[in-house]
């Protein structure tokens, strides 16, 4: 099912460049900026094959889908939502101001963005819980217009029933029938329904993921999400029905997720392997999972704990679960990674939906140098200068100075004449 392999066998997923995926996600943004509305309505139906007639989701049906939703259903989505924008709270950071002396003032203001998009990936299946964390960060951080694009349901016309529901959980009122890159470049350009935003935040196929990443440098965006990863550090003291578990249960999402088993201890490894192939004849998707266990998982058997941490770090996994004795401890050694789940009672689902930390993640190796989604994502810092005619008149000469030897003259004479230096 999975491959045995040794560390040095291991190989990152090459990166995929596409020039027709590409160009054809360009065609599409300059079809929506020419022709607003009529291209996201015809791209939908040549598409998606969903004919509407409009883009917007009105308000009733928002409303209706969360009367219909089950009585547990609301209270699991609410519950979560609530320990989500708890975690997120502690996110949120304040204006300052220092005095300088010679009445001088020096600060950073802290500012959100004024609006943001979210895509939320939809259609036959849905994600209300990509919907909490996309939009809770952006309500803590004060963002007024928030706008959500998810395609719709070819028997509706509507986005999937449970990601309106939690949209009307939230109250967001602005939600649009439209998906793929076509709703990226609405959400960057504006049409004559859609407005345009500061920020675009989801995951997505790859022609969401091209589109970001066209339309990057006009509008800001998260991240350019690629294929769902996790990987389990494991020792003697972890059982490998867990571990299987949680590797079937990443494999599920995509049949290019990754499901990696690192470990000093190669019973472990072959216990999970065939633990792994009596659960592929159990679970629903087995055409997404076994390809994916196939061609992007594997169980790596290193000569020592060192050794698999240095792994770890080497990966630098979208999620990590330390199954191991001392995960605390192992904690601190763990570089690269962007969520961790300590201890056996931390599955990736605890995670996915319900703990707090938010589920948009770095993936491909970028927890290196990216971070979970979070409320930072949504603020602007603003610094703020207050000088005063004693401190510019004692350091105008330096300043003048400066400005001289980047021959930037008129920046010195910006200061001489208010100093007469």
């Amino acid at each position: 099912m999975i491959r045995l392999i040794a560390p040095d066998q291991w190989k990152r997923k090459p990166v995929s460049l596409d020039s027709t995926l590409e160009a054809r996600v360009a065609e599409v943004i300059k079809g929506v900026i020419d022709h607003g509305d009529e291209a996201l309505l015809e791209y939908t139906k040549t598409l998606d094959r969903v004919d509407l007639t409009s883009l917007s989701v009105p308000a009733s049906v928002l409303s209706s889908a969360w009367d219909e939703a089950r009585p547990a259903w609301k209270r699991a989505f609410e519950s979560a939502a609530e320990n989500i924008r708890r975690f997120h709270w502690k996110q949120l950071q304040q204006s300052w101001y220092i005095d300088d002396g010679d009445g001088v003032r020096l600060g950073q203001r802290i500012l959100p963005v004024e609006s943001a998009g979210m895509y939320v990936p939809g259609g036959t299946a849905g994600y209300p819980s990509s919907v909490l964390m996309t939009a809770i960060p952006a309500q803590v951080a004060g963002v007024a217009n928030l706008y959500l694009t998810s395609p719709p349901d070819v028997s509706t016309g509507f986005p999937h029933q449970e990601i309106m529901a939690a949209a009307h959980m939230l109250h967001i009122n602005n939600v649009y029938s439209v998906g793929g890159a076509q709703a990226i470049a609405a959400l960057a350009f504006g049409t004559e329904s859609i407005p345009a935003v500061d920020k675009i935040v989801g995951p997505g196929n790859a022609y969401v993921t091209a589109a970001k990443k066209q339309v990057f440098g006009h509008v800001d965006i998260d991240s350019l999400a690629g294929p769902s990863e996790l990987v389990v550090l494991a020792d003697k003291t972890a059982k490998p029905e867990w571990i299987a578990h949680d590797l079937m249960a990443q494999a599920e999402h995509d049949v290019m997720a990754s499901a990696i088993l690192v470990t000093p201890d190669e019973e472990i490894a072959k216990k999970t392997c065939r633990e792994l192939n009596k659960l592929l004849s159990v679970i629903e998707r087995e055409e997404i999972a076994g390809p994916a266990l196939r061609k992007y998982g594997a169980a790596i058997v290193t000569p020592s704990m060192d050794d698999a941490i240095y792994m770890v770090n080497k990966i630098a996994p979208e999620h990590l679960e330390l199954m191991v004795a001392d995960a605390w401890v192992i904690l601190e050694r763990i570089r690269h990674a962007g969520a961790v789940f300590i201890g056996p009672w931390s599955p990736e689902a605890v995670g996915d939906y319900y703990a707090g930390p938010n589920h948009v993640l770095p993936t491909g190796g970028t927890a290196r140098f990216s971070s979970a989604l979070g409320v930072e994502d949504f603020i602007r810092r603003q610094s703020v200068i207050g000088y005063s005619q004693r401190r510019l008149s004692l350091v105008a000469d330096e300043i003048a100075l400066m400005a001289n030897s980047e021959r930037l003259d008129a920046h010195a004479r910006s200061i001489k004449v208010r100093t007469n230096n």
